[in-house]
């Protein structure tokens, strides 16, 4: 017989905690536009989202990096983020270009970056602007180590960082990205990829979310206004939700109840199956964005014989061990986790993963 009690219970365990994350705020205004400023935009548009999340999903805790106009520094917002154990970070931001940059009141469009390393002039131009929030603190290069986000080189730290949570991150950002050209009718441009320090240090699935651009009247006073900001944090909430069902629908390292294959994604491994048509079982252990990386690569440690498939999301995934059984493949997974905490179990025929 199920309690209520057994029913509260069973949804704290399984509870899903997104951190929402309004970025600058206090001493830190973030871009200005003609007559407000990033700060004040960003907290109204995270506020709204966290309600909507609240009261549309039962098993949602959401954890705010700030509820008011106060400052927090960009180590203590992933601090927030990894000590409540989120499954999620998502960082909201308005966009802005320089003063001299032509086209400055006209720009518009709304991005969402994941963790990368694609250095394009553009992309880390974001990433300087966001990260240099950094230089508001005192004796900021002893809390970041001598890390300088104006410089190219201090970047160089960043192509060692464990990816381990790529694939979800883009999966989110891709979802965010597709609601706010939906529901909130922002031109899309596009998921991106930079290296924001918070998306380093956030031990999660991670993305940073440009809703448009201040530096345009028009936007400007869009995101300001309760309608337009009620449409942007409608859609972030509903991107959310999505990938919450995506997250519950496609989970295969908990219980195994039915082994009877699902239509295979469009993917592509390095090794042909053996036997074609056959279900495998294999830990997926990380993933590499859209790059391939070579055999032996430093960043696979110790292991060997290890696989790679392109996912339907484009993203490179990386494979040890074909077993027959999902009780085979979390014995291998135990012994993969000591190198990769955070491997799953997954489903393949013929090189393609199965959902």
């Amino acid at each position: 017989m199920v309690t209520i009690l057994m029913m509260i219970v069973a949804v704290q365990i399984n509870a899903f905690t997104v951190v929402i994350d309004a970025g600058h705020g206090g001493n830190d205004a973030g871009a200005l536009g003609a007559y407000t400023n990033e700060k004040s935009i960003n907290l109204k548009v995270a506020k709204k989202v966290a309600g909507y999340l609240t009261a549309e999903m039962s098993d949602c805790k959401v954890v705010m990096t700030r509820n008011d106009d106060r400052f927090v520094t960009l180590q203590g917002r992933a601090d927030i983020a990894n000590k409540a154990g989120g499954d999620i970070f998502v960082s909201i931001h308005a966009n802005s270009v320089a003063m001299e940059s032509p086209g400055r009141t006209t720009v518009n469009g709304a991005s969402v970056y994941t963790l990368g390393l694609e250095k394009t002039a553009a992309n880390m131009e974001v990433a300087r602007r966001e990260n240099s929030v950094m230089m508001l603190e005192p004796d900021y290069t002893t809390t970041y180590r001598g890390f300088d986000p104006n410089s190219t080189e201090s970047y160089i730290m960043f192509e060692m960082v464990q990816t381990v949570d790529m694939d979800k991150s883009i999966r989110l950002a891709g979802e965010v990205q597709k609601q706010l050209k939906t529901t909130a009718g922002r031109k899309d441009n596009g998921v991106r990829q930079a290296p924001f320090y918070v998306l380093v240090k956030t031990a999660m699935p991670s993305i940073l979310v440009e809703l448009d651009f201040i530096c345009n009247p028009t936007q400007e006073k869009f995101m300001d206004s309760d309608a337009g900001s009620t449409k942007l944090a409608r859609a972030i909430a509903n991107a959310i939700k999505n990938y919450r069902q995506g997250c519950v629908s496609n989970d295969v390292t908990q219980t195994e109840t039915d082994t009877t294959p699902l239509p295979a994604t469009e993917t592509t491994t390095m090794k042909p199956t053996p036997e074609p048509g056959k279900l495998l079982y294999k830990v997926q252990f990380m993933t590499s964005g859209n790059k391939v990386l070579p055999d032996g690569d430093s960043r696979f440690k110790s292991l060997k014989d290890v696989e790679h498939y392109r996912d339907t999301d484009g993203v490179v995934k990386y494979t040890v061990g074909a077993e027959n059984t999902f009780q085979g493949a979390n014995k291998v997974l135990r012994e993969i986790k000591q190198l990769f905490p955070e491997a799953f179990v997954i489903k393949m025929i013929d090189g393609k993963r199965v959902r």
